[in-house]
């Protein structure tokens, strides 16, 4: 199913955009990011993010991201923004001209991770889908939009009814970049229910 561009609402505009039915362009401005206490012990909530509401307990969202970031930690991807303090997000963020960060950030009541894996610098273009069982999240990427990876299998504690999600673009140095996104669709559930190891009696 297309998203219509009427279901979208702003978690902060940035000054420069613009929405169609096929396509989302952000131009980021700078010292925008999302980040929650650890390790830097900084907070920064300042990132513009476009989402959409849904109950729904099982579905994907996908989204092709095109993006021309070349200052470090330029990012652009999927969000799941539910408040300051619980959010989830899947981008990759450009470190310098050999290579870039693709990963994920779980941020539970206050407290942001990161997991990555590096990527080569040129690459220019991800796919991400993000699935929904319940109260248990999936973020997945792709180079071609059929072939998928797992990125992160997370719980999220404030996300247990109506949810947030959409995409996010920010430039938290003094940089700005523009990203687009196309291809979005909400589908059913992709991420499969488990198969291996019967869950424990309670």
């Amino acid at each position: 199913m297309k998203i219509n561009k009427n279901n979208w609402s702003w978690i902060r505009h940035p000054k420069d955009y613009t929405v169609s039915e096929d396509k989302i362009e952000i131009i980021t401005s700078p010292h925008t990011d999302l980040w929650q206490r650890t390790y830097y012990h900084f907070r920064n909530d300042n990132a513009p993010v476009l989402q959409m509401k849904t109950p729904e307990k099982y579905f994907s969202f996908i989204v092709k991201t095109e993006f021309e970031s070349k200052h470090r930690f330029d990012q652009c991807g999927v969000v799941m923004y539910l408040d300051s303090e619980n959010w989830l997000k899947g981008s990759i963020e450009y470190e310098n001209e050999e290579y870039q960060h693709l990963g994920s950030v779980a941020t539970n009541m206050g407290y942001s991770d990161w997991a990555t894996t590096a990527i080569p610098a040129d690459i220019k273009s991800m796919w991400y889908r993000f699935s929904r069982r319940e109260d248990d999240y999936c973020i997945e990427c792709s180079e071609d939009g059929v072939h998928y990876s797992q990125m992160r299998v997370c719980h999220m504690w404030k996300a247990d009814n109506e949810i947030q999600f959409g995409i996010y673009a920010c430039s938290p140095e003094d940089s700005s970049f523009k990203a687009t996104f196309t291809h979005m669709e909400v589908t059913d559930c992709k991420w499969l229910a488990h198969v291996g190891q019967a869950p424990d009696e309670e």
